[in-house]
């Protein structure tokens, strides 16, 4: 008998699936943690830890367990706005990957990272894992299933507020919809990365300049260009600009000073270029200070 799509993706992802069943079933560990966790591991791998789910599969599972407990710091870490403190906090992932690599390190890359863990939990996690989360989740998270009208499931701790929403839908997958990067191997070869995926809100730097030491156009873009590259700059949004402003139609006629503006971006790799792990950095051309720090889109942006 021929094998459906789900029971071909259940077995070219039957690793990932073993370490989440060993989490949720065997550790006893939160559905949310737990699909964070495997999604964190993906991304590594993706990133070039090469075979991370054969390597913690054939450890004890005191190891697992502890592995798990460093992926968890890894994600975490991404959710705070302050550097991580200290040294050697994830020993046993660098041991086991035989890789550099720190908490500081997985923080300066922090708005790939968390792009890349969201890609791997919303398109893989989401797929593969919905008949063991029916077995651990409360019967109150399991929707009704009615043939003509299905719902995904619900799982406590999403929508995560960095990592966003999972959509699990429940019982078997429509094989008609299993996209091909779910049977692509890892090291670049999942048809993705985070700059293509990323949005311009998520390539966008927000510059803070001191009143009355005001600031051009040209010399945003010459300070950045410089610096990071000479097409890294798409667009530069001045406070009393009346549009978005491109390098082909700068207008500095404008005699109001701008106190702010948003930096429109090439890629989420050159924000964290630029932001290196920090909040809040300063720049200075000509003497004068531009302040930057991730924008977050609000209600009425600038």
């Amino acid at each position: 008998m021929a094998l459906t799509s789900v029971e071909k993706l259940h077995i070219f992802h039957s690793q990932e699936r073993d370490a989440f069943s060993k989490l949720v079933l065997k550790f006893s560990r939160s559905p949310a943690e737990s699909l964070l966790v495997i999604a964190t591991w993906l991304w590594l791998e993706d990133l070039g830890f090469e075979n991370i789910f054969s390597t913690i599969l054939a450890l004890t599972d005191p190891l697992i367990a502890s592995l798990a407990n460093e992926a968890v710091s890894c994600f975490q870490c991404l959710d705070s706005n302050e550097p991580p403190n200290g040294f050697n906090q994830i020993p046993l992932t660098t041991r086991y990957t035989e890789e550099r690599i720190s908490l500081q390190i997985i923080y300066k890359q922090r708005y790939s990272a968390i792009i890349g863990i969201k890609y791997f939990l919303t398109t893989i996690c989401s797929r593969i894992f919905s008949d063991i989360l029916q077995q651990v989740l409360p019967s109150s998270s399991l929707s009704s299933f009615d043939a003509s009208l299905r719902h995904p499931l619900i799982i406590p701790g999403f929508p995560h507020p960095t990592f966003g929403s999972i959509n699990v839908m429940p019982n078997d997958i429509d094989g008609d919809n299993i996209s091909n990067n779910l049977f692509s191997s890892p090291h670049g070869l999942w048809g993705w990365n985070a700059n293509c995926i990323a949005t311009e809100n998520d390539r966008t730097l927000f510059l803070t300049f001191s009143r009355g030491f005001p600031v051009l156009h040209e010399e945003v873009i010459e300070l950045f260009t410089k610096k990071y590259g000479e097409n890294c700059v798409l667009g530069v949004y001045m406070q009393h600009d009346n549009g978005k402003f491109s390098k082909a139609n700068a207008n500095n006629s404008s005699r109001q000073q701008s106190l702010y503006a948003r930096l429109v971006l090439d890629s989420i790799t050159t924000v964290d270029r630029i932001l290196n792990g920090n909040k809040l950095i300063m720049f200075e051309i000509y003497g004068k200070h531009i302040w930057a720090r991730k924008y977050e889109k609000r209600d009425k942006p600038p």
